[in-house]
């Protein structure tokens, strides 16, 4: 991390007097500004029955800035806001790369506790324990081997639940108002409210209902929950719950009306550790959240994991399992599970650089029926070797 002070100055100088004119001098705070941010870089080879028109190789790369101006009060108030660029997507051959925010808030922190307003993601992806590793091994889709899997018809049968590991739209970036406790004892309780998924930024969008075919959405939704670390003597203990709730959007051509399953979700899990060691397990259930209503199959949405890892000097040995079922993600219609395993090994070259290799293998099902020729099953094999940067 590199951190400077600067004074914040009037930029417009004329604007000033005129103000200095009309109200009392108002004291300029000095900011201390923060920049940091992570990168990786990995590389895979992917083993798949369901290859048609696939290579096998891939490399995928992701580089995150974070701005944090922060300033505190005489009487211990701190506050500032936080700005996260994240490189995206696409193709510079036809110029569409692109630099997106995925934390955009502003905050305050005092003896009430913290309140953070703005583009952030859900409390439980926040805070939730998905397992002892939190990059790559059980760490998010986006950045562990199933990425490698995009593109595919495999992907999209997966269920939502093998993507979406904790609460069921936690991933989500609308625009909220969050408030978290002070800690008491390594215990500390927040809620958040966002007034409709997909909103962020300067989008303002107060409808209720959608153009049909829309991507869905959900409004007015509340999460809730608590998160608990601590340590007893040699052991650690780090455990969290989450409950989210919301109101599906409608979608309606004028003519044709199509209503969702509104939005009831939770997530639990713990991690011990002992020593090197630390086991951890957590369990997400949505069940037909987010289904269309009238649809003719549903499963409801789950997902079990289970992990573990090991340090011994600069390695780090991690492994875990996740049970997944739902519907798919690609039209939430269709009953679909999958089993993933995963594991691997982190190397600790330096401070705040890494570099290992993890091990895949993912055994899917989407159900077909008879009439429709019958499951659709694949396995995949993903070896990936995974390098990061933290600064």
């Amino acid at each position: 991390m590199h951190s400077f002070s600067i004074l914040r100055t009037a930029a417009l100088t004329g604007t000033a007097v005129v103000a200095l004119q009309a109200a009392p001098a108002l004291a300029e705070a000095e900011f201390s500004l923060t920049i940091g941010g992570d990168a990786y870089f990995q590389g895979a080879y992917v083993s798949q029955k369901q290859d048609s028109g696939l290579r096998s190789t891939e490399f995928a790369n992701r580089l995150r800035l974070t701005v944090t101006p922060s300033a505190t009060a005489d009487n211990g108030l701190t506050y500032g806001a936080r700005l996260r660029l994240v490189s995206g997507n696409g193709d510079p051959s036809v110029s569409s790369r692109t630099v997106e925010n995925d934390r955009a808030y502003l905050y305050a922190n005092g003896a009430f506790g913290t309140v953070q307003a703005g583009v952030v993601n859900g409390l439980s992806d926040e805070y939730g324990i998905i397992g002892p590793n939190t990059e790559g091994i059980a760490g998010s889709p986006d950045s562990n081997g199933l990425l490698f899997l995009y593109g595919s018809s495999t992907y999209a049968a997966l269920p939502l639940a093998a993507t979406s590991l904790r609460t069921l739209v936690s991933y989500d970036t609308g625009t909220k108002f969050i408030y978290i406790s002070p800690s008491f004892g390594g215990l500390q309780a927040a809620v958040s409210y966002t007034p409709r998924t997909g909103d962020s930024n300067t989008s303002v969008n107060r409808r209720k209902v959608d153009a049909l075919g829309d991507a869905l959405a959900f409004r007015d939704v509340v999460e809730a929950g608590a998160a608990f670390q601590s340590a007893f003597g040699d052991v650690t203990v780090e455990a969290s719950a989450f409950y989210q709730t919301g109101k599906a959007v409608r979608q309606s051509d004028g003519i044709v009306s199509q209503s969702f399953e509104d939005l009831n979700s939770f997530h639990v899990g713990a991690n011990v550790g002992y020593g090197p060691a630390k086991v951890g397990v957590s369990y997400a259930y949505s069940g037909d959240s987010g289904y269309a209503k009238g649809i003719a199959q549903s499963r409801d949405q789950q997902n079990l994991i289970v992990g573990a890892q090991y340090l011994s000097g600069p390695l780090m040995f991690a492994a875990n399992y996740m049970r997944a079922q739902g519907n798919d993600m690609a039209t939430m219609t269709t009953p679909a599970k999958a089993d993933i395993w995963q594991g691997g090994v982190t190397w600790t070259v330096a401070p705040g650089l890494t570099t290992g290799l993890e091990y895949d293998y993912v055994r899917s099902t989407l159900s077909g029926g008879a009439a429709n020729g019958g499951d659709l099953t694949d396995r995949a094999h993903i070896l990936m070797l995974d390098t990061r940067l933290a600064f």
